[in-house]
């Protein structure tokens, strides 16, 4: 049936919008842009800042981003009244918050900065008065959280209850003194947040940034007495170049390893590398339990936030758990264990610093089970904000840069390795060498599109050999935990299932680059992310894990055979129940 169409004028244009679209949404096609704060497509949709009030001749202005449309309607948004009652909004903002911009985490990339200068506003003390002050919360190994900064936009909440199914935050108090807090007043790290930072890359200022490790990196690449390696997650490439300028979706992989080299890493390595080997652990580990009747379904492990979120909310879904390590993590192992000793480099002059697309990661990287040789894996995670700081500290013209390349040994990566920064790439990737080495067939068709795409669940029934299966791959832990729930209740039954924590997957992990609400109602970086990925294993010729010479020569001069004794030391755990808070 045809979408009933609904006509209305927008600032004398006049427009036609499917049934149902808010005022916000109908601007757009009339190529009016109406400022908003609170709102985030899809996450926040609530009309609490009133930013985006408009005039539709009704006693008072209202919200544009809860106004459905309705025939015939004739919408002013630039009317003397609206903008005086923006200027007010703004200014009352203003006047509880911390306006140290200049050091600021999100300094020219707040959504708070820009709507002052696009409004007029000079120095935001129309109603300068009582201020509330708040400690910064700084205890979590990942998120920082400074209330200081805070607008109580809610941004942030919506996202830890409905995305994340976590909770651990929300308003407390009312009017002045509101603010948002944990329970009790607890710290993040008190409670039972997951790491995953996504209320970061959803917070419209800086009242949420990540717990910085440039200053440790610094450090070790100073000290000469320290040989320190670098290895860079795939998501990172797709996505490092917005924080230079350039489009969304450039893949700049070339540049960023030249970059890294400049900065004065000794090695510069492709965790790629640790995702081809991911999947050979994984994909072995998946076969021997459907041969052998092990405890299926079996659900990937390569997403922290996911790992603590089951351990903390699920724990009794930790047997299904793989027990392999994340890609980073069996890299850091092993770089201080084969690389070590290939080089002939003493484990405690060795550093490994990961840069990830995940701030979870930064949790991930202290946990004591993730320390085989008697040391930290991983020494130091930085985001992908952290290593664009870097580079711009380092005076390093990034769009500039010729294309270097990573370091030999251990940089050799395929396709599947690639897509692991999308959801559904883990899928792909272990369903790729999984058919290939249960029927010892080759697979004709490489990409399985049952599993692509951004939608929060995917099922598929998969083929391979004598074995049929079902697989289902949730982004998002909320999506997460609907799903375990239904397999608990037994209304469905899998064999394996891929869990990424973010939305979308890595490619909008927690530490990626700030997207504005403005430009999220436009494009989608999930997508566009994630196609510069899937374009980048399309192009290459190598795009099976269990083809990568470079990961037959690991198993053949060190690691034996995949699962055998030595790689279950080195590059798989165990996981344990965690609290959901602790006073």
């Amino acid at each position: 049936m045809d979408e009933r169409m609904i006509p209305l004028m927008i600032d004398g244009i006049k427009v036609e919008v499917p049934e149902g679209t808010t005022v916000l949404e109908a601007a757009k096609k009339a190529h009016v842009k109406i400022p908003t704060l609170c709102f985030l497509k899809d996450v926040n949709e609530i009309g609490a800042c009133r930013m985006c009030v408009v005039d539709y001749g009704a006693r008072a202005l209202q919200a544009a981003c809860v106004l459905q449309v309705a025939p015939n309607m004739i919408i002013r948004t630039n009317t003397p009244e609206v903008r005086e009652a923006r200027r007010t909004v703004l200014e009352l903002i203003l006047s509880n918050h911390d306006k140290k911009c200049l050091s600021c985490v999100r300094s020219q990339n707040c959504e708070l900065q820009k709507l002052s200068v696009e409004l007029g506003i000079e120095n935001g003390d129309e109603f300068k008065g009582e201020q509330n002050t708040y400690d910064v919360d700084n205890v979590s190994p990942c998120v920082v959280r400074d209330n200081n900064k805070c607008i109580l936009c809610r941004r942030c909440v919506s996202t830890c209850i409905d995305a994340q199914g976590c909770g651990v935050i929300g308003p407390v108090q009312r009017g002045f003194k509101t603010s948002i807090e944990s329970p009790w007043n607890l710290h993040l790290n008190d409670m039972a947040c997951i790491g995953c930072g996504q209320c970061i890359t959803n917070c419209p200022v800086g009242a949420l940034y990540e717990k910085e490790q440039i200053d440790i990196v610094w450090d070790m690449l100073a000290d000469k007495d320290l040989h320190v390696v670098v290895q860079t997650a795939p998501a990172v490439r797709a996505a490092l170049g917005e924080e230079f300028g350039l489009p969304m979706g450039t893949n700049v992989t070339g540049q960023m390893a030249e970059a890294l080299r400049r900065m004065g890493f000794d090695k510069v390595f492709d965790t790629n590398f640790g995702a081809d080997l991911t999947i050979m652990e994984e994909a072995t580990e998946l076969i021997d339990r459907l041969k052998n009747g092990g405890v299926l379904p079996m659900i990937t492990s390569c997403s922290p936030g996911w790992v603590k979120y089951c351990e903390t909310y699920h724990p009794d879904f930790i047997p299904n758990l793989s027990s392999c390590k994340s890609p980073h993590e069996m890299m850091g192992a092993v770089i201080k264990s084969y690389y070590a000793q290939t080089m002939n480099i003493p484990i405690d002059k060795l550093r490994v610093v990961s840069v990830m697309p995940c701030t979870a990661k930064k949790f991930e990287a202290k946990r004591p089970e993730l320390a085989a040789n008697g040391m930290p894996d991983v020494d130091a995670v930085i985001t992908t904000r952290e290593l664009a700081k870097m580079i711009k500290t380092a005076g390093i013209d990034f769009p500039s840069l010729p294309e270097g390349t990573f370091d030999p040994l251990l940089s050799e990566a395929s396709g599947a390795g690639v897509i692991f920064g999308a959801t559904g790439g883990v899928m792909e990737a272990a369903l790729r060498t999984a058919y290939e080495t249960l029927t010892g067939k080759e697979l004709q068709k490489l990409d399985f599109s049952d599993v692509r795409g951004t939608q929060g669940i995917k099922e598929a029934s998969v083929e391979i050999g004598n074995l049929k299966f079902n697989v289902a791959v949730v982004n998002g832990t909320a999506n997460a935990g609907q799903l375990l729930e239904q397999v608990r209740s037994g209304k469905k039954n899998y064999q394996f299932i891929e869990v990424m924590g973010c939305p979308g997957g890595c490619v909008t992990g927690g530490g990626q680059p700030v997207v504005s609400a403005q430009t999220r109602l436009t494009v989608d970086p999930r997508k566009v992310r994630a196609g510069a990925l899937y374009q980048a294993d399309a192009g290459m010729k190598l795009r099976k894990s269990h083809e990568n010479p470079s990961i037959k020569k690991l198993y053949e001069d060190f690691l034996e055979k995949p699962n055998s004794h030595k790689a279950h030391y080195l590059l798989h755990t165990h996981y344990t129940k965690r609290p959901k808070y602790s006073k």
